[in-house]
């Protein structure tokens, strides 16, 4: 379906039942698009924290494609950080992280930051297409998976 076709009014707010189909998009989009990066958790615990931090405690959104496909893609606002923005891998290139980016821009009108790993190329390019601009870039000494990332920011 093309991304004209992929009606805003789709994308909502996460409630609890949404966790567990909302980390098995993060599972699939992470080992799709990372596959070199190690996570430190399991699936389990992914689920586990989707269901008691993530989606309770964050600013969570998810697109629904309804019977089409159920939850296909998620993204995690905390404060002015874009924590989160992942998409199960066949629902790529649709327009819903463009959606997603734009609501995060309305929802952080004064600007945000995220970080994303140097591995990660095909994010580079989305987020700079998307006005983000990268300031720091560090040997992954500070997140879990020891992985070396860089941080972007958008400033409008």
């Amino acid at each position: 379906m093309p991304s004209e076709a992929f009606p805003i009014a789709l994308r909502r707010a996460a409630s609890g039942p949404d966790a567990a189909a909302a980390a098995d998009v993060w599972l699939s989009s992470f080992a799709a698009a990372l596959p070199t990066v190690v996570s430190p958790r399991s699936a389990d615990e992914v689920r586990n924290y989707f269901r008691d931090v993530v989606v309770p405690l964050r600013e969570t959104w998810v697109a629904d494609a309804g019977a089409e496909g159920g939850i296909v893609g998620l993204m995690v606002l905390r404060g002015d950080e874009l924590s989160q923005l992942y998409l199960r891998p066949d629902w790529r290139g649709r327009g819903i992280g463009d959606r997603f980016v734009a609501l995060a821009k309305e929802r952080s009108p004064g600007g945000l930051s995220l970080w994303t790993f140097q591995v990660n190329k095909p994010a580079h390019r989305f987020y700079e297409r998307h006005g983000f601009v990268a300031v720091e870039y560090t040997d992954g000494g500070g997140n879990e998976e020891q992985e070396p990332d860089v941080q972007y920011v958008w400033r409008p």
